[in-house]
C-alpha cells in the first residue's frame, strides 16, 4: 500500500491555481462549457491527490462525500423547476406580473427589487426561496418592460443574500457564531457594522442605475397594454385564489418546515387550481412539472396564439424540472473538484500557511477573509466556507484577544455575500439557473458583495467595529447587571 502525505504548498496550490487559468481562458476566451472545464480541472486535481498517495477509490470517496452534501440542494432545485412551471400553469406568477407591470416604478425598479427580496429572505431566513419566488417574478417583469436583466438579477441576488446574512431564521447566520463560539443575536448585532453601510451604498449606486436606464421600451403604452390584454385573456387573474401558492411558500418559511415538501405541496395546490380554476388538464399539470409551462398548453384549449405578443412568450414559457438540468451538471462537476482537493489535504496546507503569516489585528481578519473567499472559489459550498475558516481561526482570535463575533462577521462578509457570486458554486449555479442570468452576467453589479467585503476590510485595518475580549465582557456584565 502506497503510504498517504501531506501535500507541499506547490502541490497544494496548483489545482487551483490551474482551475483559474483553465477557467480564464476556456470561459473568458474560447467560450467553453463550463462544466468541461471543471472536469479537466479535477483531473489536474486528481493527479496531485495520486502524488501525495491517494487511491482512485479515496478520491471516489471524496467526490462522494462532497455531492452527497450537495444532494440536498440539487433537490431544492428539481422542486424549483416544478414550482416554476405550475405556478405558470394556475396563473399566479403571470397575476404577479399583470400587476408588478401596473405597480412598479421603472426609475426605481434596482432599489425596489432589492428591498423587496431584503425583507421577504430576512423574514423567511432562505436567499433560495426568495430567488425562486419573487425574484422570478422581478425578472419576468424587468424582462416585460425592457429593464436590464443583469442588473435586476443582481438586485435580487443581492437583497435575498441580506436576508440569508441578518435573518436569526437562515442556516449560515446560525452556522457562523457556531463555528466561531460566537452568539447568535451578538453576531446579528455586530453584522450591522458592515452590512449597513454596504446596502446604503448599493441602495445608492442602484438609483442612479435606475435614473439612467433607457425607459424607451418602458414609455411604449401600446405594448404594455398588449401584454396585459394578453395575460388577462390567458387566465383568470383572481388574487385571493392565486396567491394561496405563494401563502404556502411564505408560511412554509416563516415556521421552518423542511423546504422542499413545502415547495412540493405549494405546487400541488397550483396544479389543482390550474386544473378547477384555469380549465387545464391534469395531463397538462404532470406535463409542466418536467417540461415547464408552454403556450402550446393555452393553444390546446382554443385561445388564438397568434395574437399572443413575443414578450409574453418569452415570459411564461418556462419552468420545469428540465430547465434545472444545466445548473445541476455544473454543481455536480464542480464538487467532483472540491471534493478531490478537499480529500487530498490541499485546502489544510494552504490555509496553515496562510496562518504563519499573520502577525496583527488586521492581518489576522485580512487573512480571514482570504481563506473564506478562497474556501468560496474552491469548493463551492456555503457552509463548507463558513466552517473550515471558522474552526481554523477561532483559536487564533482569541489568542490575540479578539472577540469571536468578529470572525463569525467577516465569515459571513466574504463568505455568505460571496459564495453566490462564484459560477461554478451551488449558490451561484442556482441563482443563475433559477433567474435565467448567468453568475458572470449579474456578477458586474453584485454590488451588495463587492461592498460587504470592503467594509470587512475597511473595519480590519482601522479598527472600526472591531470588539475585543476584554470589551465584550464589560458588555456581557453591564448586560446582566
Amino acid at each position: 500500500m502506497k503510504s498517504i502525505r501531506k501535500p507541499t504548498f506547490t502541490e497544494a496550490v496548483t489545482p487551483i491555481v490551474s482551475m483559474f487559468f483553465i477557467l480564464l481562458v476556456g470561459r473568458g476566451i474560447y467560450g467553453a462549457p463550463i462544466e468541461t472545464l471543471l472536469i479537466i480541472s479535477s483531473s489536474i486535481a486528481a493527479f496531485i491527490a495520486w502524488r501525495v498517495g491517494l487511491t482512485w477509490d479515496d478520491m471516489i470517496e471524496g467526490v462522494s462525500e462532497k455531492i452527497a452534501k450537495a444532494m440536498p440542494a440539487i433537490l431544492i432545485l428539481i422542486a424549483v423547476g416544478i414550482v416554476v412551471g405550475t405556478w405558470m400553469l394556475s396563473g399566479t406568477i403571470p397575476m404577479l406580473i399583470y400587476y408588478g407591470i401596473q405597480i412598479v416604478n421603472p426609475k426605481f425598479f434596482f432599489v425596489t427589487a432589492f428591498i423587496i427580496c431584503a425583507i421577504l429572505s430576512t423574514c423567511t431566513g432562505t436567499s433560495w426561496g426568495s430567488c425562486a419566488t419573487i425574484g422570478v417574478v422581478l425578472i419576468v417583469i424587468a424582462q416585460g418592460l425592457g429593464i436590464p436583466l443583469p442588473i435586476t438579477a443582481a438586485a435580487v441576488v443581492g437583497g435575498s443574500y441580506f436576508g440569508d446574512k441578518m435573518s436569526p431564521l437562515s442556516d449560515t447566520t446560525n452556522l457562523a457564531p457556531l463555528a466561531a463560539g460566537a452568539n447568535i443575536f451578538d453576531h446579528i448585532r455586530h453584522m450591522f457594522y458592515t452590512t449597513l453601510p454596504a446596502s446604503l451604498a448599493t441602495l445608492a449606486i442602484y438609483a442612479v442605475l435606475g435614473f439612467r436606464t433607457n425607459a424607451e421600451v418602458l414609455t411604449g403604452t401600446e405594448t404594455i397594454e398588449g401584454m396585459l390584454d394578453n395575460i388577462s385573456s390567458i387566465f383568470n387573474l383572481n388574487v385571493v385564489v392565486l396567491f394561496i401558492p405563494v401563502i404556502i411558500i411564505l408560511i412554509g418559511s416563516i415556521t421552518r418546515k423542511p423546504t422542499i415538501p413545502v415547495m412540493l405541496l405549494s405546487s400541488l395546490s397550483a396544479g389543482i387550481i390550474a386544473v378547477v380554476f384555469q380549465g387545464f388538464s391534469i395531463q397538462d399539470f404532470l406535463n409542466v412539472t418536467v417540461n415547464g409551462f408552454s403556450l402550446d398548453l393555452v393553444a390546446a384549449r382554443g385561445i388564438d396564439t397568434s395574437q399572443i405578443l413575443p414578450e409574453i412568450s418569452k415570459l411564461l414559457n418556462r419552468g420545469g424540472i428540465n430547465s434545472m438540468m444545466e445548473t445541476i451538471r455544473m454543481i455536480l462537476c464542480a464538487f467532483s473538484f472540491a471534493g478531490i482537493i478537499t480529500k487530498s489535504g490541499c485546502l489544510d496546507v494552504i490555509l496553515q500557511k496562510l496562518l504563519e503569516y499573520v502577525k496583527n489585528r488586521a492581518g489576522l481578519i485580512i487573512s480571514t477573509m482570504a481563506s473564506t473567499i478562497l474556501m468560496a472559489i474552491t469548493t463551492g459550498s456555503d457552509f463548507l466556507t463558513i466552517l473550515i475558516p471558522g474552526e481554523l481561526f477561532a483559536d487564533a482570535y482569541k489568542k490575540m484577544g479578539l472577540a469571536s463575533r468578529n470572525l463569525s462577521r467577516t465569515l459571513e462578509d466574504c463568505g455568505t455575500c460571496v459564495v453566490a457570486l462564484i459560477p461554478w458554486s451551488a449558490a451561484g449555479a442556482y441563482c443563475a439557473g433559477v433567474l435565467g442570468v448567468s453568475t458572470l452576467e449579474y456578477l458586474p453589479y453584485s454590488f451588495f458583495g463587492f461592498f460587504s467585503v470592503l467594509m470587512a476590510l475597511i473595519c480590519a485595518i482601522t479598527g472600526y467595529g472591531i470588539l475585543s475580549l476584554d470589551d465584550e465582557k464589560k458588555s456581557n456584565q453591564k448586560r446582566r447587571s
